[in-house]
């Protein structure tokens, strides 16, 4: 199970740490099995939460070959799917379904209220959606032009719904590229006050065009951020720098 994540570095500074030696290998069991062991207890005490569990389930067929299988872990009212996995000739049959249904049963009864996983775009990112999952971002630039698509699932109940997300491309005056700049760096704070976040953010070249994805948690969520006092009062700032720009509401295409 590996949902230790980044823990306290220390880090302050060559002169700060003294003489030491870095080893770089293929691999460490023994250093994985350290690290885990003092993540997992600063985990703890950081939040209280030490009932970190693993969590499998598997299908055999009637002569016991495995037909498929998920690993994953319940920590602290949440489940994550690390691994799931049906051999080709059964795909068709729905056992990863029900693989899935049975992680989430557990998941639940061991008191968690909500789920995560990662599925690369070239493996199941509609699978998720299809059993209620919504996406919450992504790791671009994965072999192949792939990306790590990240989902999130409520258990209880509560609704989840997809987010709305905007492409907003922006032709920035040329003379005028700082002071749209510096209009950009005050209005994207604004974004977390009217449930916002900047997914991402491209620009040309020549720095004449970028185009930024936002997305919300809902459209009243959106209307709010364009209707927010501040926003028009930075925006009435621009004068002549104000940038051209278009917004479309965008989905996604996989």
């Amino acid at each position: 199970m590996t949902i230790k994540h980044g823990g306290p570095a220390g880090d302050g500074g060559d002169a700060a740490r003294g003489a030491g030696t870095v080893d770089v290998v293929d691999g460490d069991s023994e250093l994985k099995a350290r690290l885990e062991k003092e993540l997992t207890a600063f985990n703890v005490r950081m939040t209280g939460a030490d009932d970190e569990a693993s969590l499998s389930v598997r299908v055999t067929d009637q002569a016991g070959a495995l037909v498929g299988g998920l690993a994953g872990w319940t920590w602290g009212g949440c489940g994550g799917i690390g691994l799931l996995w049906v051999r080709e000739q059964s795909r068709r049959e729905g056992w990863g379904s029900r693989l899935l249904r049975a992680a989430e049963q557990e998941a639940r009864r061991r008191g968690c209220t909500r789920m995560v996983v990662s599925s690369m775009t070239f493996q199941a990112p509609g699978f998720y959606r299809r059993h209620g999952y919504v996406e919450t971002g992504r790791t671009e630039g994965l072999p192949g032009g792939h990306s790590d698509v990240h989902f999130f699932k409520r258990l209880d109940g509560k609704a989840t719904g997809p987010r709305l997300r905007v492409a907003v491309v922006l032709d920035l005056p040329g003379q005028h590229v700082d002071a749209a700049q510096r209009y950009q760096d005050l209005v994207r704070p604004l974004l977390a006050d009217h449930g916002g976040r900047l997914e991402q953010r491209l620009r040309t070249a020549d720095s004449g065009t970028e185009v930024h994805v936002l997305s919300f948690a809902s459209r009243s969520g959106y209307d709010s951020y364009l209707a927010d006092p501040r926003r028009a009062e930075y925006h009435a700032e621009l004068g002549d720098a104000e940038p051209r720009g278009r917004v479309l509401e965008v989905h996604e295409v996989i």
